[in-house]
This record gives C-alpha cells, structure tokens and sequence, in this order.
C-alpha cells in the first residue's frame, strides 16, 4: 500500500487593508466606507483586482476581520486633485480637502497638505453565495 502525501492546494497570498481609528472601524462595519485615502504613492502594493481582507484594530494588536474585498480602482494624485465624492467615499463626514488633510494628519501624526501625493483606493464588499452541495440543496461554505 503506497501513502501520499496530502495535497497542499496553492497558497495565494493573503493582503491586508489595515484600519486603526475606531471611528472608521464603526465606517466599515455599517459599509459607509468604501474607499481609503492612503499617504504617498501605494499603487506599487495595490492594485485593481486584488482581493483583500479589511481589519480594523490596534497597529501591532490583535485584528477583527470586517469582510473580503476586491480593490475597484487604485488612482494616485495630490490631496488637492480629490472630488468631495473621493473623500466622501473614505470618510462620509468629511467632504473638503482642508478636513481631510487634517484628519491625515493625526493618522500619520505630521502635517499633510493639499500638495501632498495620496493614493485612492476604492473597495467593494465580497458577498458569499451559498453553493448547492452533491444533492443539489443550498449551503455555506
């Protein structure tokens, strides 16, 4: 009798959009977010169709998963270059560049201005569908 060994199926890589600010936690759980504004350039590490888990909790703490996501668009430009729509898509309390350079600026604990490179990063909730199993009946993965 020959043994096998198990078959591994092919780890893809698992990405992460991390959150910090409790408020934005709460943005996420009512899906109000849809969008983060990141500072500086990320387009080298996200990209348009990207699956990626959303987190919210404490930097070098433990994690809560919010839901799976695909990245929708990944655009790069200055603070000053975003739509009020833009903003309102990351933080639906703020819609003026002058408020959300502000907001930035605590997140990252520096002064950012409306000269400064961001980069939009627009996300859609992934939904789970149930599949019908060997009888045909619906379940859940």
């Amino acid at each position: 009798m020959m043994l096998r060994a198990p078959v591994r199926a092919l780890e893809e890589p698992m990405y992460a959009l991390n959150f910090y600010s409790p408020m934005v936690a709460d943005q996420l759980r009512s899906r109000r977010k849809t969008a983060t504004i990141r500072l500086g350039d990320k387009s080298a590490k996200y990209k348009k169709g990207m699956v990626v888990q959303i987190l919210v909790g404490q930097r070098y703490g433990p994690r809560e998963r919010i839901f799976d996501a695909v990245i929708d668009k990944v655009d790069v430009k200055s603070l000053a270059e975003l739509s009020p729509r833009e903003i309102e898509h990351d933080n639906p309390e703020i819609r003026r560049t002058e408020e959300l350079a502000s907001f930035l600026g605590q997140l990252y604990n520096r002064e950012v201005t409306e000269a400064d490179q961001v980069t939009l990063i627009r996300f859609s909730e992934i939904l789970s569908t149930p599949r019908p199993d060997a009888f045909g009946r619906q379940s859940q993965n």
